[in-house]
């Protein structure tokens, strides 16, 4: 598929997930298969303002392309301007955030909120875009409330102001991420608008991947909550895809020495303290599923040194080749 003038060769992206798709993530996730990426939300008003943290979240890698920063907002004005100084960073593409539901968020009139004024969507869309010289985006929900599911009208509204694609997560901002999701609703946004459809929402293996292809009709997948603990989810999608092979997950091993490998450059990107604080839920959700897991997520809970995780994957390993 096509953003815009960036072409997307695979068959699922990385979704934007706040304290989650960092660097280090995405890299893992595009080494991977991950066939574009997007990285987590970013204020506008604090890159307007020269903060430096916001500015850290916009930072990109040449080996994670195709990807995209995301910013939110409530302002065209504000959010043209954040975008134009995006650039600097060199996205492929801007990606406009009408989706995420999280209370400081959406309580501040961002984020899914933006969905209650359709019209202000399509102008955010259309400062944006009147701003920079990359495809611009957005991503949305199914609706603000069960009351008013009006996905396709702000997929409309974005269109019209220009977006190059529409990402739509089945899910309403008042269920944030609780079953069930909806994807008739991202068919019904494919069949409303002419630009490229991205579908989200609780893609959780391959054979997930292609029942929301069959089902929506959408143009690209979004993996979010799928991937964590697995970023080799998208090595399985595409083998599915490409090859109609289910690939099993990496055995225990390789999974430890992936985790440290994101979170070692997690590290060189960050510093060791703030990354290991950070890699604690990572090494969380790949405990997921192994012999003790409750007990190894409670560890990985007080990791503070990268060496502590070194020690806690060769425990993990050992652990597991005994109950074989």
């Amino acid at each position: 598929m096509q953003i815009g003038s960036v072409k997307i060769n695979g068959y699922a992206a990385l979704a934007p997930m706040a304290g989650v798709a960092d660097r280090a993530f995405r890299l893992i996730c595009a080494e991977f298969g991950a066939a574009y990426v997007v990285g987590e939300m970013v204020s506008s008003k604090g890159i307007v303002y020269g903060d430096r943290k916001s500015e850290e979240l916009l930072e990109l890698d040449d080996r994670e392309r195709p990807a995209a920063v995301q910013l939110f907002g409530d302002d065209p004005d504000t959010m043209a301007r954040a975008a134009e100084r995006a650039l600097k960073f060199r996205p492929d593409v801007i990606d406009i955030n009408m989706g995420c539901p999280a209370p400081k968020v959406a309580g501040n009139n961002c984020g899914s909120a933006l969905m209650r004024d359709p019209d202000l969507c399509r102008r955010i869309v259309a400062a944006v875009v009147s701003a920079v010289d990359v495809p611009v985006t957005a991503k949305i929900r199914k609706g603000y409330t069960a009351q008013s599911v009006n996905a396709v009208e702000v997929a409309l509204a974005c269109e019209a102001g220009g977006a190059s694609a529409i990402a739509v997560h089945g899910r309403t901002r008042e269920q944030m991420y609780s079953p069930p999701v909806d994807w008739d609703i991202i068919r019904q946004v494919k069949q409303a608008v002419k630009i490229p459809v991205i579908g989200n929402g609780d893609v959780t293996s391959a054979q997930k991947a292609a029942e929301m292809y069959q089902q929506t009709g959408c143009d690209l997948v979004m993996v979010g909550r799928g991937a964590l603990g697995a970023p080799w989810i998208f090595s399985q999608i595409n083998a599915y895809f490409e090859k109609g092979e289910i690939l099993p997950d990496p055995p225990v091993e390789e999974r430890m020495e992936i985790l440290m490998r994101q979170v070692a450059l997690a590290v060189e990107f960050k510093g060791e303290r703030r990354a290991m604080l950070e890699a604690r839920k990572h090494a969380g959700w790949a405990m997921r599923g192994l012999p003790g897991a409750a007990t190894l997520r409670a560890e990985a809970g007080r990791i503070s040194t990268f060496d502590e995780l070194k020690e806690l994957c060769r425990r993990v390993c050992e652990i597991s080749s005994q109950k074989e």
